[in-house]
């Protein structure tokens, strides 16, 4: 069973999820549709079609994401616990993370060749966030792309410590605190570096930093990373997680990234250049 896992806003009456349903069923393979961001409220998903939650795509050998990068952070974090791989179909805008796009001549092919696992399977290191406060841990989650913390309105200060020294204190906005997947997003935006996917690193990046030195870190997964915000007398300041709702974080709250025990898996077709890639999207 394929599981087919559009973004019903990319993809309006999922026009282009039946035709990837329709071709699939023609080489002989069952699919199931898991929508994602689905609002039963809004009600963006045709009558016509039976659909499955998404949690049920976990059975399946493969999933078909139909949308954009953030439509794939959306299916991984919910299959986390699945070593099933995930072919991106691009919908959205760029797309890093997706295999194809439906304007690419050999997209049909592609497809095809995911669902008989003849792509290249590849692994991308994720982060385990935790917060702790009072010695106490507060809040833990998985970061795909990258964990934010940000000022709300005002300048706050983040220290960073790395093997429990501190190598740089920020004043500004916030930091971000990325893995090589998400060094295209947030942190590429904030003046951060492009790293390979494939690397094994820690990207920290300030936001509007208030200093001249302010500069980014790669490191790598073998140092233990610590932040520290400070200087939230009055002020207020948050964490997000892959975009993910905000948590309000307090003064002298600490948060500690590690190099996960989890990945998430994408299919790659075999004559891919991540380089070529960031050349056309980017330039």
């Amino acid at each position: 069973m394929i599981a087919l896992c559009p973004n019903p806003y990319r993809d309006i009456r999922l026009d282009y999820t039946r035709e990837v349903m329709q071709i699939l069923n023609k080489e002989g393979f069952a699919t199931c549709i898991c929508p994602v961001f689905a609002d039963p409220g809004e009600k963006v998903l045709p009558d016509d079609l039976v659909y499955s939650p998404l949690k049920d795509a976990a059975g399946c050998s493969l999933a078909v994401v139909i949308g954009g990068d953030g439509t794939i952070l959306a299916v991984a974090r919910e299959l986390i616990d699945s070593a099933m791989p995930l072919f991106g179909i691009n919908l959205g805008t760029k797309g890093f993370l997706c295999t194809t796009d439906p304007s690419e001549p050999d997209c049909a092919e592609l497809l095809i060749r995911a669902a008989k696992k003849d792509l290249l399977m590849c692994s991308r290191m994720m982060l385990d966030v935790e917060v702790f406060r009072d010695e106490q841990c507060i809040f833990s989650n998985y970061a795909l792309n990258d964990a934010v913390l940000r000022g709300y309105i005002d300048c706050i200060q983040t220290d960073i410590y790395i093997n429990d020294v501190m190598i740089k204190s920020y004043f500004g906005d916030g930091v971000i605190l990325s893995t090589p997947s998400g060094s295209t997003g947030y942190s590429m935006s904030a003046g951060g570096p492009i790293v390979e996917p494939s690397a094994n690193n820690y990207i920290i990046t300030p936001i509007c930093a208030h200093s001249l030195s302010a500069r980014s870190f790669v490191l790598t997964t073998k140092k233990q990373i610590k932040v520290i915000v400070e200087r939230l007398h009055g002020r207020r300041a948050y964490i997000s997680v892959d975009g993910g709702d905000p948590m309000e974080l307090m003064n002298g709250d600490c948060i500690r990234i590690r190099k996960s025990d989890k990945y998430f898996h994408i299919l790659e077709r075999d004559s891919f250049s991540y380089f070529e890639n960031i050349s056309n999207k980017l330039y």
